[in-house]
């Protein structure tokens, strides 16, 4: 299963000894915004450099409006730029019909697409049609609406064998985790926080603490 960051901030991307290999970084306007930026083609061009410097191999940016003709105009600088940076780009997109030519744009350029949002499984049955390369279902705010997150996910997991890889956004316990791991789903985001916090754990700790204590 992939790992990627949920951030905007480079200075997330950097993390100690112990976390497992990172595939890349996911941003979204909410993120950029809480990195105390703009969401503007010049940000995003940044973030770019930034992953190249920093050996971030796949970043995944969130197109800010379903405009065919800015998403091609931005395209034209973002992937000649990614190519430059040697950084694998993936474009998100809401999973919303609205978005459908902006879907078609992305694709018609040749970049992996991700739908983020997806919330049912009817948004599902229409990202697999459409030829997502991802889909993203928020777990948080899935709970927090008391939906049936699990039957969302194992469906999400099933239809990867069709085509869209599951990316379980913004999880939020290990326990959700390791469901995830166990059902088989592709890729995770989590927040560097919580990467950096889960690399150790108090019941590891409180067993090396007995270890310790015995040697003497």
């Amino acid at each position: 299963m992939k790992l990627y960051l949920d951030s905007a901030n480079p200075n997330d991307w950097t993390l100690p000894a112990g976390v497992p290999t990172i595939a890349g970084v996911t941003t979204n306007p909410t993120l950029v915004r809480r990195a105390g930026r703009e969401v503007t083609l010049s940000t995003y061009l940044d973030l770019i450099r930034q992953a190249g410097k920093g050996r971030i191999r796949e970043l995944m940016l969130q197109m800010p409006r379903p405009d065919s003709g800015e998403i091609s105009a931005w395209l034209a600088e973002l992937m000649p730029a990614a190519a430059r940076e040697r950084v694998q780009l993936t474009i998100k997109l809401p999973c919303h019909p609205d978005w459908a030519h902006a879907l078609e744009t992305v694709q018609d350029h040749g970049l992996p697409t991700l739908l983020t949002g997806l919330s049912n499984p009817m948004q599902l049955m229409w990202a697999v049609e459409r030829g997502a390369s991802w889909v993203a279902p928020y777990i948080g705010r899935l709970e927090d609406a008391n939906r049936d997150v699990l039957s969302l996910l194992h469906a999400c997991v099933r239809a990867q064998n069709e085509g869209p890889g599951l990316l379980a956004a913004s999880v939020k316990s290990p326990d959700v985790l390791a469901r995830l791991m166990g059902m088989g789903a592709a890729a995770v985001t989590i927040a560097p926080t919580l990467v950096r916090e889960w690399i150790t754990d108090p019941v590891t700790d409180a067993a090396i603490a007995q270890f310790n204590a015995d040697v003497g």
